[in-house]
């Protein structure tokens, strides 16, 4: 960064608070923060300290706890136990609007801009507009937001369009809207993962302005360089605990990977590796969409499981819904063994033998209020039928179909009859493997199988994958927990930005390997 950058840049022109260097006062805190998700512990105690006017910088493997945190902070979650602590005062149940009211502005990786509305719609949205005689005035919104653009180096109107402006730029309406509501604190979450080299080193300099400006920032993020290039202290997260807050000059990378990866635990299993040989079960060649994925090609046999790994935006659950048919594709071929697999849609694919369990079961996975015998049945009607030829189902057939499957997966509820949003996470998992189980899949894609399930449950579901694939079928699991992919899979591939970067034999693979190598090519990805 330049000296210009660190002492004026695009917000030097405020004027309101005199720039000044990070300084020793603590302005917010997190104290004992515990949180648990169906039993699965998310946060276990975790305290957080952030000092006026630092850049502070939020670090961890997925599912460390770091994105859950800030929720809390910014009252989208309910902690379990501990307090918020905001310039003094403290708080154990955070609200939207009272994170608003107390200084705090969050910028989530997933904008949540209107492509409808305007630049200055969306900068004011939920936010008091400039009143005249007590109206709306449309000339004053759109001044002031013309000004708070400036501000922020935005070479484009008020009155532009969101679905014609770039990543970067939807980031300075962003950070425009927390500037309107006159944050002292900004979180950012995974804030250059789609933004192009030139607007993360323009988004690098609105944040050391920032700082500057005695505004504090959360910054959260995978890329490690950026960490240490911008942050005056890191905070590391592994396995919902915090393990240390280190000054970042006095740190270098490798020690941060260290410190994300932890010591590694033994994960060492007793099968034996898949020959790979004959045809494929399910082939991927070439798939592309333009800065979503970039012309991705593997192959998936029978009887093995196969990982499908990734940091945050690196294309891994796209990957999945192109191969389906739930997204589009622009180019690049998918074949189910020897059928080249055109026109791909959720259906077609099911009919193909291809089963896809998503990674938000309860909103593209279940139906939430119908029982666990509908959910279980629901891709396999046919085999339910009196006669071949009669449209008529036998409720009988489908009801011990759903037991026998309750059994084998020990789903635990009262009935095939009980409604589904009774059941806890762990379960609810488990019906909608069964799903794809009773519809006979020969290829099984499965997006965080084990997301929300405790940790019994989860030892269930890695014994249900090597069973399938002992009876050959093929699974494809995709996973942000290197752990349970070194201990469940036969091979395991790296994605990062969209493109396959690494394959690791099931044997040769360990967490620190694959935690490293998608950090590693993180960032020199982002380096383009």
């Amino acid at each position: 960064m330049t000296e210009r950058s660190l002492r004026g840049g695009a917000l030097g022109q405020l004027g309101s608070t005199q720039a000044r260097l990070p300084g020793d006062d603590v302005w917010l805190e997190a104290r004992g923060v515990v949180k648990t998700f169906g039993g699965a512990q998310a946060l276990g105690g975790v305290d957080l300290d952030v000092r006026a006017g630092e850049v502070h910088g939020l670090v961890g493997a997925n599912g460390a706890g770091k994105s859950t945190l800030v929720k809390i902070i910014a009252g989208l979650e309910v902690p379990d136990a501990g307090e918020i602590i905001i310039d003094g005062a403290s708080h154990s149940r955070m609200t939207p609007d009272r994170s608003t009211d107390a200084g705090l502005a969050f910028i989530h990786q997933e904008l949540n801009l209107i492509p409808q509305l305007d630049a200055a719609a969306n900068m004011y949205m939920g936010q008091r507009r400039p009143r005249r005689l007590g109206l709306i005035s449309g000339r004053d919104t759109y001044a002031e937001a013309e000004r708070v653009l400036t501000r922020v180096g935005a070479k484009f109107s008020p009155r532009a369009d969101i679905k014609d402006l770039s990543a970067g730029e939807q980031w300075l309406i962003a950070i425009g809207r927390a500037l309107n509501a006159n944050a002292r604190l900004i979180a950012m979450d995974e804030p250059t993962a789609s933004l192009s080299a030139r607007e993360s080193e323009h988004l690098y300099e609105l944040v050391f302005d920032l700082a500057a400006q005695g505004i504090s920032v959360l910054f959260v993020s995978h890329k490690l360089d950026e960490i240490l290039k911008l942050t005056s202290r890191i905070t590391v997260f592994r396995n919902g605990l915090r393990i240390t807050t280190v000054d970042t000059a006095d740190t270098s990378r490798p020690e941060l990977v260290n410190l994300i990866v932890g010591r590694e635990m033994s994960t060492t299993r007793s099968t034996t590796p898949v020959a790979r040989a004959g045809e494929p079960a399910l082939r991927v060649v070439g798939l592309h969409r333009k800065s979503v994925v970039s012309h991705v090609s593997f192959d998936l046999f029978p009887g093995e499981v196969l990982g499908l790994t990734g940091l945050v935006g690196a294309g891994r659950t796209e990957t999945a819904r192109m191969i389906i048919g739930a997204e589009p594709a622009d180019s690049g071929e998918v074949f189910v063994g020897s059928t080249r697999y055109t026109r791909r849609n959720p259906d077609r694919s099911m009919r193909l033998g291809m089963g896809y369990v998503p990674e938000e079961r309860r909103t593209q996975g279940l139906l939430m209020s119908q029982s666990i015998q509908f959910n279980m049945t629901l891709a396999a009607l046919r085999r339910f039928r009196f006669r071949s030829r009669i449209p008529f189902l036998s409720r009988e057939l489908a009801r011990r179909e759903t037991q026998r499957l309750m059994e084998r997966l020990h789903v635990q509820a009262r009935s095939p009859g009980q409604a589904v949003d009774r059941l806890s996470g762990g379960n609810q998992q488990k019906v909608l493997l069964g799903r794809i189980v009773a519809a006979r899949c020969t290829v099984m894609i499965l997006d965080e199988p084990t997301r929300g399930v405790d940790v019994g449950a989860r030892a269930e579901v890695y014994a249900l994958l090597r069973e399938l694939a002992a009876e050959g079928k093929a699974v494809l699991v995709i996973s942000s927990d290197p752990e349970e992919l070194v201990g469940t899979c036969d091979r395991v591939l790296v994605m990062s930005a969209g493109r396959l970067v690494g394959e690791v034999e099931g044997a040769d693979a360990s967490v620190a390997q694959l935690v490293t190598m998608s950090y590693e090519f993180v960032d020199n990805n982002s380096e383009g």
